[in-house]
């Protein structure tokens, strides 16, 4: 991973807003603001990088992200790699950034990677299944149920009243919600839907972790062949300001 994007959620909308872009250029790591961080009045720069047009530059990882990584000290360090279908040993950080989110209890941030496509020509991405805090408990209870491999199902929340581009996630039968797909996901999946077919977009689940906080309990990759002439997060909001 060469490339991350920061999500903001907006407290008054509800949107998840992309507002950053993390990249690393051989020895320097790079951030710049995205045009998301306009679109919003409530949005407010990340500490000393108060000027949204600038391109900061720095040697180590700049704080508001290497504060989201897990210290290898923490006890359940090996653990966490497993939630994140990560082998024991050293990571690199955008590496673990993108495939845990770096997402605290204590704020309104996620980071992600902008999906590229492999050498076979295919779109895919991981991503922990999100609101699972919501379901009720029966359908917490069959996630748990829930074998790697086995195929979920994309289902539109168009009357979603902070989001109306919603994508929820359900089992085949017994049929049961296992939650959302994240929000600056669900625009560029539907797109591939509409692009490919939905019979050519799967998801699947990749990992169930039944010892894991919510937010790391159910892993799902989506596939699909990559539509000729697609760029992924090719929105507006993800167009850098620098």
């Amino acid at each position: 991973m060469k490339r991350l994007f920061l999500a903001w959620h907006d407290p008054e909308s509800s949107r998840w807003l992309p507002v950053g872009q993390l990249s690393r250029d051989r020895d320097d790591y790079r951030f710049v603001y995205t045009k998301g961080a306009e679109e919003s009045e409530n949005f407010l720069p990340f500490g000393r990088m108060t000027n949204l047009h600038a391109v900061y530059v720095a040697k180590e990882l700049f704080p508001l992200f290497a504060n989201r990584l897990m210290p290898r000290s923490r006890p359940e360090y090996r653990d966490f790699l497993t939630w994140l279908g990560l082998e024991a040993g050293d990571h690199d950080a955008l590496e673990l950034l993108g495939k845990s989110g770096g997402a605290r209890a204590t704020d309104a941030l996620q980071v992600f990677p902008c999906p590229e496509p492999t050498p076979e020509n295919t779109y895919v991405v991981e991503f922990f299944s999100h609101g699972i805090r919501h379901l009720p408990q029966s359908a917490r209870d069959r996630i748990g149920d829930l074998k790697p491999g086995e195929r979920l199902f994309l289902t539109k929340d168009f009357q979603n009243p902070s989001d109306p581009s919603a994508l929820l996630m359900r089992t085949g039968e017994p049929l049961s919600i296992v939650g959302y797909c994240p929000r600056f996901y669900s625009a560029e999946f539907s797109k591939l839907v509409d692009l490919v077919g939905g019979d050519r977009v799967e998801v699947a689940v990749s990992a169930v972790n039944l010892d894991a906080p919510l937010q790391f309990r159910l892993r799902c990759r989506l596939t699909a062949p990559w539509p000729a002439g697609f760029t992924a997060c090719s929105q507006d909001a993800f167009q850098p300001l620098g």
